[in-house]
């Protein structure tokens, strides 16, 4: 019996190279082919792949195409149009945030005297997107056109810079609310300041480059105790990352004001109030709590003192805008590049006399002819400020900034619309 070494290798003589050499080419053989064959299914799969990827890639861009709530050529006309200036020396603006409550006056006023508007929502549901649907209409109604889309979206901005030369922005687009940011600060971040990032390359980029005015916040006084909050005083304690957004914003834009000549003024709002706002400000859950029969929670400070806010009328908001938009100058650069220096402005916009607000709630009794159930509790630590009170004499005297609209006056006109909107017939709704 032959052993396994005599297997492996044979005893003739002179038999053994041949052998051996024949099994070694006939193992490479084996060896190439295999290999050989391995790869070309390997080419084979890696080229399907490719091809299914590169299908399944068309296949999602043209579903984002047809899907897209904008793009093609009605979708152009209709930008057009309602970008069409229509008095002397009028203005093409795009307003951020039109469907918001600011936005939606702001885009009403510039429509009414003649300038151009189009603009640009996300309609998302921080509140009930069925009032910023209503605000759509209304706008519609008077010929402005609101694109449905993200102003985080860069190349849907380019977009509407290819369609429209926009000689102005009002940014107005933000996640607004001190509260909400305890809850969901990653909305506050993507919204205040990566969508004013997006924004403002696409205006340094743009070709004219537009004059920009956008919305910062009173908010950003933060802790200040100095009263009344001037533009001058330090803004770098904020009680709230709302309000540190916010901040961070005025930062921001005065860097790409320095590098790329963008002419940027950023408005510093008080407590805006009055008809279409915002469902989580105060006033408004006030108003229709008392109408619901329901308690209202009413904040105090320490040593339970009441807490005020500079209550601002929106129209009184609005003239503020104009006026900023009017005097914002020109921007300087070009192809995203700087030729000369550019304006930079802040100014505040409130009404400069503050209200506390268990007197706002009896203003509201006063109006609903309904008594408010109050829980008085402490003010938690929220990033809420005890007190706000705007000095407003830089913008009284850049773009003779008065407001004219005390709050007994414009809670009046709220509570007329609310009662309107709502379907209320003294205080009972109707069915």
């Amino acid at each position: 019996m032959r052993s396994l070494e005599d297997e492996l290798f044979p005893s003739t003589p002179g038999k053994v190279k041949i052998e051996r050499t024949h099994t070694m080419n006939r193992q490479f053989y084996r060896c190439f082919a295999s290999t050989s064959t391995m790869f070309l299914w390997a080419l084979f799969l890696i080229a399907l792949t490719a091809s299914y990827l590169s299908f399944q890639s068309f296949v999602d861009t043209g579903s984002r195409y047809f899907s897209a709530s904008w793009g093609g050529i009605q979708w152009e006309k209709q930008v057009r149009n309602s970008a069409q200036i229509s008095r002397s020396g009028g203005m093409s603006v795009l307003v951020t945030g039109a469907a918001g409550f600011v936005g939606s006056h702001v885009s009403l006023a510039l429509k009414k005297r003649g300038d151009g508007v189009v603009g640009l929502d996300n309609f998302n549901n921080y509140y009930d997107p069925s009032l910023k649907k209503a605000r759509k209409a209304l706008l519609t109604s008077h010929g402005v056109f609101i694109v449905e889309g993200d102003v985080n979206d860069a190349r849907l901005l380019s977009k509407l810079f290819d369609v429209v030369a926009f000689t102005h922005v009002m940014h107005l687009a933000a996640q607004a609310g001190v509260r909400y940011a305890m809850e969901n600060p990653g909305s506050y971040v993507h919204s205040n300041i990566a969508g004013l990032v997006t924004l403002l390359e696409a205006c340094k980029s743009a070709n004219p480059q537009p004059s920009i005015v956008w919305a910062s916040s009173s908010s950003v006084y933060g802790l200040n105790e100095k009263v009344p909050f001037s533009e001058a005083d330090r803004t770098d304690q904020p009680a709230s990352l709302y309000a540190a957004t916010k901040k961070a914003g005025e930062e921001i834009t005065h860097t790409y004001n320095h590098i790329y000549g963008l002419a940027i003024t950023g408005l510093r709002f008080f407590t805006v109030y009055g008809p279409w706002g915002r469902p989580d400000m105060a006033y408004f859950s006030f108003t229709r709590n008392i109408l619901q029969g329901k308690p209202i929670t009413v904040y105090r400070g320490k040593n339970r003192v009441d807490l005020a806010r500079d209550f601002t009328y929106i129209d009184d908001i609005v003239k503020g805008c104009l006026g900023s938009l009017d005097t914002s100058g020109m921007s300087t650069g070009s192809g995203g590049k700087k030729t000369g220096p550019a304006p930079y402005r802040i100014f505040n916009l409130g009404n400069t006399s503050p209200v506390t607000v268990p007197t706002l709630v009896s203003i509201l009794e006063r109006h609903l002819k309904m008594k408010a159930k109050k829980n008085v509790v402490d003010m938690p630590g929220n990033g809420d400020v005890p007190f706000t009170h705007a000095n407003i004499s830089l913008a009284q005297r850049e773009f003779d900034y008065k407001p004219t609209t005390d709050l007994q006056t414009g809670l009046k006109k709220f509570v007329r619309w609310y009662l309107s909107y709502y379907g209320y017939n003294h205080g009972k709704p109707v069915n």
